[in-house]
């Protein structure tokens, strides 16, 4: 129930998705105070209960987002936090026996703790899901509209591999309704350079002025919560574990994936061009090392 938790948990309920919301904090009587909070706003929102509890009170809940971890300070990379947050990681994931709804992990590094979280509790790889790229896409498509003064909704582009530095934008895939963005009135390549530095960089701006990145990541979880539980059958770009990227070893990173009440049924490959593909697998490389760094410490 950090800035992030608390986020995602009011955004879930103006999402109006769930009946019973349970809140866990390592200081429960924050927990406490938080769900009085948002209960006392229950005239405004559509109903539900929210409930402070432990984590294997939660073990019968359909989905549990996990957002405990060490925040990032500024000029710190998201890979920064990994030892720490792995250690966190695996302490909640032994409370989690007998869990068998979609597990959606929103703390970072998020492709690596997406890795560890299905390898500690031996879920499924398709029910534990990482936010990964889907703010970093929803970044993008912001921005690209605000250049080109078109809604974000009418945008189709996507960022893919790591959450982190080594993130993709799919440049050669984009476009504005059914028309390339290269092809479209105005738009200038030398755009592309620039955007993509700022939805990288876009967290560490926001955590130099504010501390942390909590409201549009919370309404990411929300988002894609409701999704899955409804069944939807939409497509975001997800983390989740996979073999057979790169150099055909098992990692977590973010593509395309088709997702529904099951968790993610399809996971999808693009079509890039040579440097993003090129890119791509080396963000996969990244992440690799970065899974193996924490094998060794933990063995």
């Amino acid at each position: 129930m950090g800035w992030v938790g608390s986020s995602v948990a009011i955004s879930i309920l103006n999402a109006g998705i769930c009946k019973e919301l349970l809140v866990n904090d390592l200081n429960h009587s924050v927990a406490e105070g938080e769900a009085m909070d948002m209960n006392h706003g229950s005239s405004f929102l559509p109903t539900a209960e929210v409930k402070a509890c432990t984590i294997p009170e939660m073990i019968h809940c359909s989905a549990i987002v996990i957002t405990a971890g060490r925040g990032g300070k500024p000029n710190e990379t998201r890979l920064d936090l990994l030892h720490d947050n792995v250690k966190i990681a695996k302490n909640i994931a032994l409370q989690l026996k007998g869990f068998n709804g979609i597990l959606i992990i929103v703390s970072n590094p998020v492709d690596v703790l997406t890795f560890y979280y299905q390898k500690f509790t031996g879920l499924p790889t398709g029910r534990v899901i990482g936010t990964g790229t889907m703010l970093d896409t929803a970044r993008l498509r912001e921005m690209i509209g605000r250049k080109i003064n078109v809604d974000p909704h009418s945008i189709h582009a996507n960022v893919i591999g790591e959450h982190g530095d080594s993130e993709v934008t799919v440049w050669s895939r984009a476009t504005v309704g059914n028309v390339p963005l290269r092809n479209w009135k105005g738009w200038d390549i030398g755009f592309e350079k620039e955007i993509s530095e700022q939805v990288r960089t876009a967290a560490y701006e926001i955590i130099q002025r504010k501390g942390a990145t909590n409201h549009a990541i919370g309404l990411v979880t929300a988002a894609l919560i409701k999704w899955i539980l409804r069944g939807d059958r939409r497509i975001v770009s997800i983390s989740s574990v996979q073999t057979g990227l790169n150099s055909g070893g098992i990692l977590a990173t973010s593509l395309p994936s088709v997702i529904s009440e099951f968790g993610i049924e399809e996971v999808l490959t693009p079509e890039l061009s040579k440097e993003e593909e090129d890119h791509f697998n080396q963000s996969c490389q990244i992440l690799t090392q970065a899974i193996a760094e924490v094998d060794m410490s933990l063995n």
